[in-house]
């Protein structure tokens, strides 16, 4: 299985995990999963083999809608949009904290700003500038995400558009759920 890891030294790296699809690898290998891992290759121009480690899992909130959308959603932008072997410490960080705010928080309220936070940091860290910094109520930082929406499509997710601008799609939608 081909996955790709934000690790905080080297950014995007891509590596094939043998037995991924398996049993014992398949809840290690879901996204937002804080791993461990060990990336072998002969050369620097082959594919690495990763093994990887669970450190800590995402898998329970997997099944809360809206957690699920969250988390798929941050990951699906950071392993779509950032390119392969650049390092973004900034960014790295900021989604550990936003997945850390997502799974612990007791209310979507309180981790909506860090979400909207992060997009923004995501667009100005790849130089296409980025919103003000989001202030408000839930249904401003809901205003400011649906402004990050262009942006982010039309920059960052141009040519990989499919699934990805839909799970920001559904995520939007739960989100707009709560405000009503």
């Amino acid at each position: 299985m081909l996955t790709r890891l934000l690790t905080h030294e080297f950014g995007v790296v891509a590596g094939y995990v043998a037995g991924g699809r398996g049993r014992h690898l398949r809840p290690v290998v879901i996204p937002g999963n804080l791993v461990e891992v060990q990336l072998s290759a002969r050369t620097d121009s082959q594919l690495p083999f990763a093994k990887l480690e669970l450190l800590e899992s995402r898998g329970p909130w997997l099944g809360e809608p809206l957690a699920a959308a969250a988390i798929t959603w941050a990951c699906a932008l950071a392993a779509t949009a950032l390119p392969e072997r650049q390092p973004y410490p900034t960014l790295y960080e900021a989604l550990t904290g936003l997945l850390g705010a997502i799974c612990h928080a007791p209310s979507a309220r309180i981790w909506v700003r860090p979400l909207v936070e992060y997009e923004t940091l995501v667009l100005r860290e790849l130089g296409y500038g980025g919103g003000e910094r989001a202030h408000g109520d839930t249904a401003d930082l809901l205003a400011a995400m649906d402004d990050l929406g262009k942006p982010l499509d039309h920059y960052l997710l141009a040519d990989r558009h499919g699934d990805v601008m839909a799970a920001r799609a559904r995520l939007r939608e739960l989100l707009g759920r709560i405000v009503r």
